[in-house]
């Protein structure tokens, strides 16, 4: 009898040593290594599983030329724009962008703002990029020359900013 006691005891013994040696491993790995972890590592821990990729506003494919009319030269120009906010309200994806163009002279002289608009796209699915247009006229004292369009794009959603930029050649 005292030897199935004696191993009850043992038995008993060994598991609270067990049941100990857990729970101050369970204590350790609680206030001392979480507390490192998340503390330290909390940016690197956290940005890997909840990080929202950042989108960044780029233009892209620009371009620009003229032809002549009469007495005047109409300028035509295009640039495509990707990275823009996006909202989704009723199965629709939509998108606010404004942007102007100014015109750089053969001189280096800059006119602001020759061309303004604010553009609202939709679509039933995301959209991975929109084309801005611009199209004016330029009167007959401007000379012959090289000139530069400098598209400055804005995504009305985000507040992000980007600049794009086409050469083209008036006259001959």
């Amino acid at each position: 009898m005292k030897n199935n006691k004696d191993k009850t005891a043992k038995k008993s013994i060994n598991l609270f040593i067990i049941l100990t040696s857990s729970i101050l491993v369970a204590a350790v790995v609680w206030f001392f290594i979480l507390p490192i972890v998340f503390n330290s590592g909390s940016t690197l821990l956290l940005s890997f599983f909840s990080k929202k990729e950042e989108i960044k506003l780029t233009a892209f494919s620009t371009e620009a030329f003229a032809y002549g009319m009469d007495d005047s030269s109409e300028v035509d120009g295009t640039t495509r724009v990707k990275g823009f906010q996006q909202d989704q309200k009723n199965n629709l994806y939509s998108s606010t962008l404004s942007y102007s163009v100014d015109l750089v002279t053969p001189k280096g002289d800059t006119v602001k703002s020759v061309f303004n608009r604010i553009v609202d796209k939709s679509n039933k699915e995301k959209m991975s990029d929109v084309q801005l247009d611009a199209q004016f006229d330029l009167g007959p004292s401007y000379a012959n020359g090289k000139y530069k369009l400098i598209y400055k794009i804005k995504d009305v959603l985000s507040g992000q900013s980007t600049i794009a930029t086409a050469d083209f050649d008036l006259g001959d």
